[in-house]
């Protein structure tokens, strides 16, 4: 697993494959609801590192915080039953400096904000408020089944997080079809950009005809090359036993190498 991980995110940044990129690959999901970037123009991605918060108290995330190893790792903390500002300055400057995490996601509220945009920090949250959390034990703790749910779903993902928000690669997800979906949408990416600059074709005919397939338009070349993803991609189909909705095959195998590929097979 932990070889996936490094080549999915290896492949996001060195490629800066997009939060919206990478939901797409997913389906049109994986987004974590009501955060937003704090600070612009960071993009951030890694293997998760999982946390809460409880209680409108901070005492629980303390603790945790000092106990993991957070290099290279994107820290989220989990807003249980907190309304006030989770943390702010001290704890963010030991997170990112001291522990060296690479960024900050939030499903809550962060204070300090003046000193977090002036550092331009890379974080995610809710919003924000100068209203903080306690840092003492405020109330019954996380129950162990929740936390251990909580902690299978989030720990060891891989979240994507820029400008347009955070999205998450859960574990389940993760396997190298999906590596073939993430270079094939970034291709894809780069084709529909040079049908619209260079042919100056009409988002109409590029995404919904996509008569760049069809119209020679397209050089033998990219031509090639589109259909060894098709040829991988059925491959890793196949090879996995996954069946396939006709919205993914629309979304993702607009040429028709595949059902001819199914029917020989």
């Amino acid at each position: 697993m932990n070889n996936l991980i490094n080549k999915a995110v290896n492949l996001i940044e060195s490629n800066r494959i997009s939060s919206t990129e990478v939901a797409d690959v997913l389906g049109k999901k994986g987004q974590i609801n009501n955060v937003y970037p704090l600070n612009r123009s960071h993009f951030k991605v890694g293997e998760v590192v999982f946390v809460y918060a409880i209680n409108n108290s901070n005492y629980e995330l303390h603790k945790q915080i000092a106990e993991l190893d957070l290099t290279d790792k994107i820290l989220f903390v989990y807003n249980v039953n907190c309304d006030r500002a989770i943390f702010g300055d001290l704890v963010t400057k030991y997170i990112m400096l001291y522990k060296r995490a690479k960024a900050i996601v939030v499903t809550g509220k962060l204070r300090d904000a003046h000193t977090l945009i002036k550092e331009n920090y890379p974080i995610w949250c809710e919003t924000v408020s100068p209203i903080g959390c306690v840092n003492y034990i405020n109330g019954e703790d996380i129950n162990v089944d929740s936390y251990n749910e909580l902690y299978e779903q989030y720990n060891g993902a891989i979240m994507v997080c820029d400008d347009s928000g955070v999205v998450m690669i859960p574990k389940t997800e993760l396997n190298e079809h999906l590596l073939k979906k993430l270079e094939f949408i970034e291709f894809q990416e780069d084709i529909w950009f040079y049908c619209l600059d260079t042919l100056k074709m009409s988002t109409f005919e590029i995404v919904c005809q996509k008569k760049y397939l069809t119209e020679n338009l397209l050089d033998k070349r990219l031509l090639e090359k589109l259909e060894k993803f098709q040829l991988l991609l059925a491959c890793s189909v196949i090879s996995l036993g996954i069946l396939f909705s006709s919205m993914i095959f629309d979304s993702f195998f607009p040429f028709l190498i595949l059902p001819k590929l199914f029917k020989s097979l």
